[in-house]
């Protein structure tokens, strides 16, 4: 059986004693080194979520001046596409208008041209028609 003399109490003191001893030496520098921990590991990950907030906004500003300039130069394009076709139709109505005159000096040179191709064969179809009846008459037939 236990019994219950003055040990109990020296063992009770001992161990408050234990406890008291404990706490200074390693209880509190244990929790002052985790708290320290702790203190550092939410300051990194403060500075973390900091970077990542700064990263996330310069992503979304250079997606965002990407998609403008993309814009700038799709406007652009069109406009240059629009200048273009507007060029080209100014030179084809410009072409479409100077057609009918060069059609109609075309013919007037073809008529010049048809008429002395005439005059030329006809003095030189009665030179040769009357060189063809020379020589099959045997004779001038002037």
């Amino acid at each position: 059986m236990i019994d219950l003399n003055y040990s109990l109490f020296i063992q009770i003191g001992n161990f408050l004693l234990l406890i008291l001893v404990l706490n200074f030496l390693l209880y509190r520098p244990i929790l002052g080194i985790i708290e320290k921990r702790d203190k550092y590991l939410k300051s990194s990950q403060d500075e973390i979520k900091g970077l990542q907030d700064t990263v996330d906004r310069k992503v979304a500003e250079y997606e965002e001046r990407l998609r403008m300039a993309k814009q700038d130069a799709l406007d652009q394009k069109n406009a240059i596409t629009r200048t273009g076709s507007d060029e080209a139709k100014d030179i084809l109505d410009k072409v479409r208008g100077e057609i009918p005159s060069l059609m109609a000096e075309f013919q007037e040179k073809m008529g010049h041209e048809v008429e002395k191709a005439r005059q030329v064969l006809r003095t030189q179809s009665r030179a040769i028609s009357l060189e063809i009846a020379e020589k099959v008459l045997g004779r001038s037939v002037q």
